[in-house]
């Protein structure tokens, strides 16, 4: 744990305040586990520590067998959210995160205040047609016990895997108040406009080309952003339009003066899972823990 910890803290005092231990019990572990592992671990810097070549190599097995300790410890322990102190990592495309994490973080306040969460942004594989595969670093990340729970758009989930269903998406035609074509967005004015597309890596082509091109259309792409949320501010400063979640787009949009248009033609629906592997499910806090995404 205190290998973890300064792992993903990269710094001495916050890895020792996680732990409720003092930095010199931190650095004395550390002095140990150098002296048992024969390396240096972690490299001191003017911010906290850097971890070497050899930790990073031990991050993955080590997180699997705290992971696999922790599950045999959780399956035989009574799990009490009101004075649990654990700590769950779960991962989402941005788009996702940014919906469910807010109300998730006002039920914890009042019914877990200890329980802490890591958010992490999970990307589908660029250039993957095959849905299930183009989430296979989602679901090996679940398998190695690096992430607790992935909220992932894909109902083909592998057999070895449960989901449930957190909620159903759809995509709006987003632009900002006062855009001339706000009062009618039909076909052709959707296609003439400059448009942006999210896209991590930059590539100019999305699903709304996909459906455009069965309808013997295509559309300019004026600019890629590589998240929703700077997308939307994008968006709000210009005349482009963008396809974002219609739920995305309905919490963040009026705070930065963005309306979400019905599409002229449908962008495709879709229903996001919250995903565990099978085994994880005698885990009675990751069952709490899947049961609270999915009261949305």
């Amino acid at each position: 744990m205190l290998f973890e910890a300064v792992l993903e803290e990269r710094h001495v005092g916050r890895a020792a305040q996680r732990l409720s231990l003092s930095p010199s019990a931190v650095s004395h572990g550390l002095g140990r586990l150098r002296r048992l592992l024969g390396d240096p671990l972690f490299i001191r810097t003017p911010r906290g520590v850097t971890p070497t070549d050899r930790a990073v190599q031990l991050a993955e097995p080590i997180a699997g067998v705290l992971a696999g300790a922790r599950g045999v410890l959780a399956s035989v322990a009574p799990f009490d959210p009101a004075s649990s102190r654990r700590r769950f990592v779960v991962g989402a495309p941005d788009g996702v995160s940014a919906v469910i994490v807010p109300p998730l973080l006002t039920r914890l306040r009042s019914t877990a205040p200890h329980i802490d969460l890591g958010v992490r942004q999970l990307l589908p594989l660029e250039g993957e047609t095959n849905p299930v595969r183009a989430w296979r670093g989602a679901f090996d990340e679940l398998e190695a016990r690096t992430l607790d729970i992935a909220v992932i758009p894909l109902d083909d989930i592998p057999v070895r895997f449960h989901r449930q269903a957190v909620f159903e998406e759809d995509f709006v035609a987003a632009v900002r108040m006062g855009h001339p074509a706000a009062d009618r967005l039909d076909l052709d004015a959707y296609c003439a406009l400059p448009h942006l597309v999210v896209s991590a890596t930059g590539d100019p082509y999305g699903f709304v080309d996909v459906v455009l091109a069965r309808e013997g259309r295509a559309r300019r792409i004026a600019l890629t952003a590589p998240n929703f949320m700077f997308a939307l501010t994008l968006v709000a400063e210009s005349d482009m339009v963008c396809a974002l979640p219609r739920r995305f787009a309905a919490t963040y949009g009026p705070r930065f003066g963005v309306v979400g248009l019905e599409p002229p033609l449908p962008l495709g629906r879709f229903r996001l899972n919250a995903t565990v592997p099978l085994p994880a499910l005698a885990d009675a806090g990751l069952s709490w823990m899947l049961d609270q995404l999915a009261e949305g």
